[in-house]
Order: structure tokens, then sequence, then C-alpha cells
């Protein structure tokens, strides 16, 4: 199998079981939770304050931000999505960190996109307190940037170290030519 195809394959692996569990889950509440209202099994009910299931829509961005935006964030999901696939093959080989962030956040951006598409807005469900109430796709979008960052500042502190090996022994060269006068 060509490499580029195997990329692909993990690529589109990583992105279809975001989108998947995401679908899933606003099927899930779709069918069961009445729009508005707020839900927790009976033995969980002490979490009720702090976090719930909720059945809400959501026009604008993650977390319920930018409202009444569908058309850009529609938009803007195309272009995220072309480019993460574009860009993708061109990621080195062994750089696993960028490539699991752009599958989580081609995931994220995919499953928010269906959404958009089918019904005009965004189910989301996941109530934590008072932080806006949140889907599977967000928080895989979120997950992805988090994990972008984390690699990049791992992939610095590797050639920072790499940097500083290779400094050290010039100037342990440097020393010892001088000693040797």
């Amino acid at each position: 199998m060509n490499r580029v195809v195997k990329e692909y394959v993990n690529l589109f692996s990583v992105a279809g079981t975001v989108i998947a569990l995401d679908q899933w889950t606003k099927w899930l509440v779709r069918e069961n939770i009445e729009f508005g209202t707020q839900w927790l099994p009976e033995s969980l009910t002490w979490l009720m304050p702090y976090a719930r299931f909720v059945n809400w829509h959501n026009s604008g961005a993650a977390f319920g931000m930018f409202q009444n935006g569908n058309m850009v964030f529609t938009i803007l999901a195309f272009i995220v999505i072309s480019a993460i696939i574009y860009y993708y093959p061109h990621v080195e080989k062994e750089d696993w960190t960028l490539k699991l962030a752009m599958g989580l956040q081609l995931g994220g951006a995919a499953g928010n996109l269906i959404d958009r598409l089918l019904a005009g807005k965004v189910t989301d469900f996941i109530s934590i307190s008072v932080f806006p109430v949140f889907n599977i796709a967000d928080a895989s979008i979120s997950i992805g940037v988090v994990v972008l960052l984390l690699g990049v500042w791992v992939k610095e502190k590797q050639e920072k170290e790499r940097a500083a090996m290779e400094v050290k022994p010039q100037a342990e060269s440097v020393q010892t030519v001088g000693e040797g006068k």
C-alpha cells in the first residue's frame, strides 16, 4: 500500500471514530432528552448542579460562541477540513502528535458540519457547571489543539536539547585545544 494512502487511512480512522461517536451521542440526546431539558441517571442526580446532559442547539462556534453564524462556520468548516486533508501527507512521518491533532480536529469539524448541513444547527449536550454546553465534536477539536500544543512544546524541547548536545562537544574540543598550548 502506498505511504500516502496509509497516512490517509490513519487520518480517517481517527476522524471517523470521532464522527461516529459524535453523531451517535447527538442522536441519543435528540431521541431521549426533550429539547431544553436536562437528564442524569438516578444514581448520579447528586451531580446535577455540576454536570448533566441537556438537549440544546447551537448556531455558532464551539461552546456556544458567536451565535447565528451558522453559514460562516459551515464555510469555515469546509476550509478547515480541506486544509487538513491537503496538508496531512506533508507532515513528517514521525510527528505523530501533529497527525493525531489533525485527525481529532478533522473529526470534530466534520461532526459539527454534518449537524449544520442536516439540521441548520449543532446539537450540544454536555453541561458542566457554568461552562458553555458542548458536544463530542467540540471536545475533539479542543483536545486536538491541546495535543498540537503539547507536541510543539515537546518538539521544541527536544530540539533545544539536541542543540545543547551539539554545542557541548564543540566547547569541550575548544577547551582541549586551548589546554594543549
